[in-house]
C-alpha cells in the first residue's frame, strides 16, 4: 500500500479504540493515512492519539479554525480509499439518506474515492430491519461493506456486531486497492503438511508450515481470481475470500484436489505432502515396551504426477514445489519432466533464513523451455505475486 492515500473515519463507538491499531497498521503498510472522526468518537478517542499515529492533523470540527473551507472535498476526493471504521448505526443511517451535518457525512457524500464500511454495534442493533435496511443501500450504490464479526460485545451480549481484527480491515484494504488482473481466474492452492496417522494418538508429517501456500492463494485472491485453498493441518488463519478446504491425509487431498481441478484454470501445488503412510494404523494405541518398534511405510499417491497425468490442455497451468536438501536444480528438473509441470518453484529447506516456517523465501524458477530463474531472498508474499506474475505470462503466450 506504498504511496496510497487513505482516510479512516472514526464514529463514536465503543470499537474506536480498535481504530488507533488500524491506522498503526496502515501507516506501517506505507500508506499515507489520516483520520477524520465525528464529534462523539472524540468521547471515546482524543484526536491526538491519531495526530501520533498518523502523522497528520485529524479533523472532528467541521468548523475549525485550521481546516480549509473546501477540505471536505478535497479529502474525499483526493484519497483513494475511505475507509469507515466503526461505523455506527447513526452514520450508516445518514450515509445511506445522504445525510451531512458533520465533516465525515460531508466528505464521504462528495467523494470520488472508494469506500469501505466497517459496521460495530450491538447485535440487535445490527440485525434491526432499518440497519439492514440501510446497508442493502449502501451495497447497491457500491459502497464496500465489512461484516463484523461474532462474539461477546461491551454490552455483555453474544452475536455479530463486532469490529473486525484491524489486521483483517487492513486486508479487505488492500483487496479494494489491488488491481483485479486475474479477474475470472479459477485457481486452486494446496498448503501445509499432510499427516498419516500411526495409531489414535500418533502420526506422521513434516515441517512444512503452509505459510507459501497461504501466500499464493490470498495473492491470487487480491487480484480477482476465484480461489480454492485447500489446506493440510497448519496454525494458520485461511485467507478472506478464499473456498478454504480442510484435510489431513495424502488421500484426502487427493479427493479434493482432483476434484476441483476438473474446472480450474491454474493449480499451484505449494503443499508438502507425504511421501509414503503407515502399511497398518493401529486401532488402539501402541503401549511401550522395552522391544523395538519397527514402522512398515508404503507409498502414497503422487497428487502431483496424476494431475499432470490427466492434463487434457495447454488451459490448465500446473505448478509444482520442490523442497529440497541438496542436488536443488536437478532434482527440481526431473520433477518438473517427469510430472508434466508447466513450471516448478525450487527451493532448499536447509537455509537458516527461509524455506520451511520462515517468513522469506529463495527460490529457484523453472520452465519447460529450460529458462531458470534464480530470485532473491524475497518474503513470501512476493514470491506470491512474482509467481501469479509469471502464471500470467504463461497463460497469455499459450492463449
Amino acid at each position: 500500500m506504498h504511496g496510497k492515500k487513505l482516510i479512516v473515519g472514526v464514529t463514536g463507538g465503543i470499537a474506536a479504540y480498535k481504530s488507533a491499531e488500524l491506522v498503526r497498521l496502515l501507516v506501517k503498510a506505507g500508506a499515507d493515512t489520516r483520520v477524520v472522526m465525528t464529534t462523539h468518537a472524540t468521547k471515546f478517542v482524543a484526536p491526538l492519539t491519531f495526530e501520533a499515529l498518523s502523522k497528520n492533523k485529524v479533523i472532528w470540527d467541521m468548523w475549525s479554525g485550521d481546516i480549509s473551507p473546501m477540505d471536505h472535498i478535497t479529502w474525499g476526493q483526493g484519497s483513494d480509499l475511505i475507509i469507515v471504521a466503526p461505523a455506527t448505526a447513526n452514520l450508516i443511517s445518514k450515509l445511506a439518506n445522504g445525510m451531512a451535518d458533520d465533516f465525515l457525512t460531508t466528505m464521504l457524500l462528495a467523494a470520488t474515492a472508494r469506500i469501505l464500511v466497517c459496521p460495530a454495534m450491538n447485535t440487535c442493533m445490527y440485525e434491526n430491519p432499518a440497519v439492514q435496511q440501510n446497508l442493502r443501500v449502501l451495497k447497491e450504490r457500491g459502497i464496500a461493506l465489512l461484516a463484523p464479526s461474532a462474539g461477546e460485545l461491551a454490552c455483555g451480549t453474544e452475536g455479530p456486531g463486532r469490529l473486525p481484527d484491524p489486521a483483517v480491515i487492513v486486508e479487505e484494504a488492500r483487496f479494494l486497492l489491488s488491481p483485479k488482473d486475474l479477474s475470472g481466474l479459477r485457481v486452486v492452492v494446496t498448503a501445509g503438511p499432510t499427516l498419516e496417522p500411526i495409531d489414535p494418538v500418533r502420526y506422521i508429517t513434516n515441517r512444512s508450515s503452509g505459510k507459501m501456500g497461504y501466500a499464493v492463494a490470498a495473492a491470487a485472491r487480491m487480484r480477482g481470481a476465484d480461489v480454492v485453498l485447500i489446506s493440510g493441518p497448519t496454525r494458520l488463519d485461511p485467507p478472506a475470500g478464499v473456498q478454504f478446504v480442510r484435510v489431513q491425509t495424502t488421500e484426502e487431498m487427493r479427493r479434493e484436489v482432483l476434484s476441483r481441478s476438473e474446472s480450474c484454470d491454474v493449480v499451484v501445488k505449494a503443499a508438502a505432502v507425504l511421501d509414503y503412510r503407515p502399511l497398518k494404523t493401529a486401532p488402539q494405541k501402541i503401549k511401550k515396551d522395552d522391544r523395538a518398534l519397527t514402522l512398515e511405510l508404503r507409498p502414497n499417491p503422487d497428487i502431483l504426477a496424476e494431475l499432470g497425468s490427466r492434463k487434457e490442455s495447454k488451459s490448465m497451468l500446473l505448478v509444482g514445489f520442490a523442497a529440497e536438501t541438496n542436488d536443488l536444480l536437478s532434482n527440481a528438473k526431473a520433477k518438473l519432466k517427469k510430472k508434466n509441470l508447466n513450471m516448478i518453484v525450487a527451493n532448499d529447506v536447509t537455509a537458516a533464513d527461509a524455506g520451511f516456517d520462515s517468513d522469506n523465501n529463495r527460490v529457484k524458477v523453472l520452465f519447460r523451455d529450460g529458462s531458470v530463474e534464480d530470485w532473491p531472498l524475497l518474503s513470501k508474499q512476493e514470491v506470491a505475486d512474482r509467481l501469479l506474475d509469471r502464471i500470467k505470462a504463461l497463460r497469455g503466450s499459450s492463449g
